[in-house]
């Protein structure tokens, strides 16, 4: 049985949370290095203060998506979730700006993505939960579109208040302007009554429901094919011994501490595994976390080749969000002093460059389904990609602040594209069943990359480039040239387009 089509208006209600959430994002993207750097934190411990937000997606988004795919109550399955990561969001944003000390400011953060993923996580789930296949690609246009849009007024928000309402985007010493406090007082506010909105104008299929428009295939997909519990201890093992070796290689070769991070990922990764064996060979292999390790060994294939593509793009998209600020107020306004004028000047022009590339991405988020249409969402998607390489190479040849806004262009492509395509072709490989883990699970392969940013970047640019951390955006775009050719190796055997072909 298909689900009925929604109209678009309902469509984008149950989307309209998202602009909130990325205003939650776009606060943190363009003004958490400002304000680790304004309470004194290095440009070569920027990437390690960072960690916080992909490790803590990486360990929530699976456990909550196994969570809400179970989860039913009086606001259903996935909007308890909306409403408890919501109302935490805004109580992080609302504190963060204020921190008096680095550490705290760096806990808030953890607190913040920690809580901004549990609002996240379901609404990807909630998308494919309630679309068909042939308006998926629609719904995830139209986050895209709110991502966008909610990106550009937190980006540029706090240039806004500087500029027009003349609130003072200078402090002194250690302490954040008033310009970036009121910006996140105000996003929080916003954050917390979009999320709102699509909770109160939206509703969920029951589980009785959704089990009559499952597919004929949904039944077998649903158990993931269960390992051994010596398969499991023996890759935990496994895990640990690599880990353990990173780690002395810390010591032998005196390598960055942040290194010591990658480590302890793969050790963590071994005694999930190691756990998951032990449960199993008890016979407790029903619980929450043998399923989710289980379901990651037996991810689609589709999932496995998108892994690869998400590596590459999300380790480029890391490098600009933790860089950009410090790379053009180094190499473009050529100042390192972050209560000096001039840095303030250029932190503020990297949140409107911020607002260009999420306009950009929100004006674009309807273009490239028709495109995807016509040549694939493969190959619309591997051209956008390059357009935001390029777009990050070409930061280290414009030497002129104010015509950065071009290369932007190109980023923005690649940005409504990053959220859109890649969730449209995994929706149609993922069982309905598993939608809300398999989202989780994918976002292990977005933050993986960010946490190997987080922990190397920084190591990489005090090593092989004096410190500069306009290389950190040259190894950006090229991060996402390989994932643009990475992507056509997926086989979408789904895709409407290659169906059309096929007919025709």
């Amino acid at each position: 049985m298909q689900k009925p089509r929604l109209r678009f208006g309902q469509i984008w209600n149950l989307c309209f949370g998202f602009f909130g959430i990325q205003i939650g994002f776009g606060l943190q993207n363009a003004n958490t290095s400002r304000i680790f750097q304004t309470l004194g934190a290095d440009v070569d411990k920027l990437a390690i203060l960072w960690i916080a937000a992909p490790l803590t997606g990486m360990l929530v988004q699976p456990i909550i998506g196994h969570m809400s795919d179970k989860t039913w109550g009086p606001l259903g399955r996935r909007r308890p979730y909306f409403l408890a990561g919501a109302l935490l969001s805004t109580a992080a944003l609302l504190f963060m700006p204020s921190a008096p000390v680095l550490w705290l400011a760096a806990g808030t953060l953890w607190v913040m993505d920690a809580s901004i993923n549990v609002t996240m996580e379901p609404f990807r789930a909630f998308v494919g939960d309630l679309l068909p296949e042939e308006q998926r690609t629609t719904g995830f246009a139209t986050q895209s579109f709110f991502i966008g849009a909610g990106a550009v007024f937190a980006s540029a928000l706090p240039w806004m208040l500087s500029h027009w309402l003349h609130v003072a985007n200078t402090a002194p010493a250690g302490v954040t302007p008033p310009s970036v406090r009121i910006a996140y007082y105000v996003g929080g506010v916003c954050l917390l009554l979009a999320v709102l909105w699509t909770i109160a104008s939206s509703k969920e299929y029951s589980p009785e429901e959704a089990a009559r428009f499952a597919s004929p295939v949904d039944p077998t997909a649903v158990h993931a094919a269960r390992r051994s519990p010596s398969f499991y201890l023996k890759g935990g093992g496994l895990c640990l011994a690599l880990g353990a070796l990173v780690t002395l290689a810390v010591r032998a070769f005196a390598l960055g501490k942040e290194v010591y991070v990658l480590g302890g990922l793969i050790a963590l990764f071994g005694l999930a595994q190691l756990a998951a064996g032990s449960l199993r060979a008890a016979g407790r292999g029903a619980g929450g976390l043998t399923e989710v390790v289980d379901d990651l060994f037996a991810m689609p294939k589709v999932m496995r080749q998108l892994a690869v593509v998400q590596f590459f793009t999300w380790f480029g998209l890391f490098a600009m969000w933790i860089y950009t600020t410090a790379a053009v107020t180094s190499f473009h306004y050529g100042v390192h002093d972050t209560a000096s004028k001039a840095y303030n000047e250029g932190a503020d022009w990297v949140g409107v460059l911020f607002a260009v590339y999420n306009g950009v991405g929100a004006l674009s988020a309807f273009a490239l389904p028709a495109l995807a249409a016509r040549i694939g969402r493969r190959q619309a998607h591997a051209l956008a990609l390059t357009l935001g390489a390029l777009g990050l190479a070409s930061f280290m040849l414009i030497r002129d602040p104010q015509m950065l806004w071009a290369p932007m262009i190109g980023v923005g492509i690649a940005w409504a594209s990053i959220l859109s395509a890649p969730y449209s072709i995994l929706s149609g490989a993922a069982p309905a069943a598993k939608m809300g883990v398999y989202m989780g699970i994918f976002n292990i392969f977005i933050v993986t990359p960010q946490l190997l940013a987080a922990t190397l970047l920084g190591l990489m640019l005090k090593t092989f480039f004096a410190g500069q951390p306009i290389w950190a955006l040259a190894v950006g775009g090229a991060s996402l040239g390989l994932a643009a050719l990475a992507v056509l190796a997926v086989a979408d055997d789904a895709d409407p387009a290659r169906a059309k072909r096929a007919v025709a």
